[in-house]
């Protein structure tokens, strides 16, 4: 059974203050659940990849297509959400082997600055996962922004953080091949 990392979620998240476009004014958005997403994969056995999901996500963004170092993001990941497709591997990752989400239900980002252009960079801040605060970098890209057929405005962020579970307290053994965990996370937002 493969893990599923605190970090994932959070890391969520995080893709997506990163790169702004000189298209749209500075602007806050609201995450949408429906079209953002923290996925991750992890080695099993060394042999081929598990691949997961948390289902439950909440946030905010802000950017400056002007100031990029100025955009900030909140992300909230429902840790009871993780999907892996199988009932009882879920189970088991909800487990005091894991997740432990009885005492961490939720794991949180919280952005502290950005570094980058427009269109690319990397995103640091803080995540909380499995009890434990630690800062870390999401290297995160800009993939659109504009007008929706609904009258709103959105924008969009993909990012990625390989998380090493130890660093998290995450230690159920799974072999030399799965001590990190890879995640992306989908961001998308409507503007408020």
């Amino acid at each position: 059974m493969h893990l599923i990392s605190k970090g994932t979620l959070a890391a969520a998240v995080f893709g997506l203050t990163g790169a702004f476009s000189a298209v749209a004014p500075a602007a806050d958005f609201q995450i949408d659940p429906t079209h953002s997403f923290v996925e991750f994969k992890i080695q099993h056995l060394g042999y081929s990849w598990m691949f997961g999901r948390f289902d439950k996500l909440a946030g905010t963004f802000s950017y400056d297509p002007a100031k990029p170092e100025a955009s900030t993001i909140a992300i909230e990941v429902d840790a009871t959400s993780i999907n892996t497709n199988h009932a009882e591997r879920d189970k088991h990752l909800r487990s005091k082997d894991f997740l432990e989400v009885d005492k961490f239900a939720k794991a949180t980002f919280k952005s502290t600055g950005y570094k980058g252009t427009a269109d690319k960079g990397v995103l640091s801040g803080v995540l909380s996962f499995h009890g434990i605060d630690k800062p870390i970098e999401v290297a995160v890209s800009k993939v659109g922004e504009g007008k929706d057929p609904w009258g709103g405005y959105r924008a969009g962020f993909i990012g990625t953080y390989t998380m090493t579970r130890a660093d998290f307290g995450v230690n159920y053994e799974l072999g030399p091949a799965s001590t990190t965990v890879e995640l992306t996370f989908g961001i998308e937002g409507t503007k408020k």
